[in-house]
């Protein structure tokens, strides 16, 4: 798409030459949610058809598990009469939905749970509808008015969408970088590129320690929107209980370098070419959110590795009663889908699960390593 028939690409370029080159952070938040524009705000992204492909769509059985994870999560908080199912970046619902299906096999856990979905997205809010239509479901633009009461909270590849500042080591200090015209832009056909500024002293203060040495040219991404919403849900689990798990792909540990990318029709694409067009997305800093949930009074586990976490609560059994009763596409199919979650190249490695919550929470399922104590039939 030619940049002169992308209406972001046009706004971006005239704010930047209104207000002078935007942080990284700032052109992400735009790219993916600036209203009638944004990447998440006009269209459906996922499946084959889309951008991307995220767990939920690969397998039944990823839904399956963790919506058994939740069952687990509240017996370890005493089977409550009500407890509030929260999931931030729903998709399309297919998660929820997997989830709720196995869900069943407790009709108690079932009658107990309180759907509200955390989404900004108009397009993915009406296929979510779609999707959990048999369900009673609340809606939140954001965390603000989510109930003030105990939760379990899913976050599965909503971190990644969060939007980074990128720091770069100088030889003057840390400079921010930050997206600009192109000397090639003109007022039909926007541009950009990036260029460096100096960077606030509240973002350096967020560089973690050992990678304040790094030599000239480090690059470090820094995430308070990530840190953010880590603190506000770390705050409420200790405080009115429960638990929050997070699935993405990301670092166990910090690491300097850009992670920044784009993704059009399932291939790499630069992330200014076409703002709007592309989903955006970064390597989650598991540590970070981490921390973050940790000062706010919450405990945490992991980050352990999908495959990890996957094994640990029985994905392996789950796909062999399934091809008890498939046709020979259909084993064949989940055992390529279930390799996909799991395997080291794949998926299994990649993505990291972090979990947190209440202090006097017990360990989770998966994390550590223990096993689902409810089979699905």
């Amino acid at each position: 798409m030619a940049q002169q028939d992308n209406p972001l690409a046009g706004i971006l370029a005239a704010r930047i030459r209104r207000d002078g080159p935007m942080t990284v952070a700032d052109y992400m938040s735009a790219a993916l949610t600036e209203p009638g524009a944004g990447y998440y705000m006009t269209g459906d992204p996922f499946g084959v058809a889309g951008d991307f492909i995220t767990a939920p769509e690969i397998s039944q059985i990823f839904g399956e598990l963790i919506g058994l994870w939740c069952a687990q999560c509240w017996q370890s908080m005493g089977s409550p009469d009500e407890i509030n199912l929260v999931e931030l970046g729903p998709g399309r619902g297919t998660l929820m939905a997997d989830a709720l299906r196995a869900a069943s096999v407790l009709p108690a856990f079932k009658a107990a749970i309180r759907i509200h979905l955390v989404e900004t997205s108009p397009s993915l809010k009406a296929r979510q509808r779609e999707t959990l239509s048999d369900h009673g479901v609340t809606w939140h633009e954001d965390l603000s008015s989510l109930p003030d009461a105990a939760m379990i909270v899913i976050a599965n590849e909503f971190f990644d969408a969060l939007p980074v500042h990128q720091l770069e080591k100088s030889q003057e200090g840390w400079l921010e970088r930050l997206v600009t015209l192109s000397p090639v832009a003109t007022e039909r056909a926007p541009a950009f590129s990036f260029t460096t500024g100096r960077a606030p002293k509240k973002l350096l203060a967020m560089i973690p320690p050992d990678l304040r040495k790094g030599p000239v040219g480090t690059l470090v991404e820094i995430s308070p929107a990530m840190e953010a919403i880590a603190g506000d849900l770390g705050g409420r689990l200790s405080k009115n209980g429960g638990a929050a798990l997070v699935v993405d792909y990301g670092r166990a540990m910090p690491e300097a370098g850009w992670s920044l990318q784009a993704l059009q029709s399932h291939q790499r694409h630069g992330p200014l070419v076409t703002p709007g067009q592309a989903d955006l997305t970064v390597h989650v800093d598991f540590t970070s959110i981490a921390a973050a949930a940790e000062r706010a009074g919450a405990r945490a586990w992991g980050p352990v590795t999908q495959a990890v976490f996957l094994n640990a609560l029985g994905i392996q059994e789950r796909a062999e009663m399934l091809s008890k009763n498939a046709t020979d596409k259909q084993a064949r199919d989940l055992e390529v889908s279930v390799r996909r979650l799991t395997a080291p190249d794949e998926m299994g490695k990649l993505f990291k699960v972090l979990a947190f919550g209440h202090p006097d929470f017990p360990d989770p399922a998966g994390l550590p390593i223990s096993r689902l104590r409810t089979p699905i039939p």
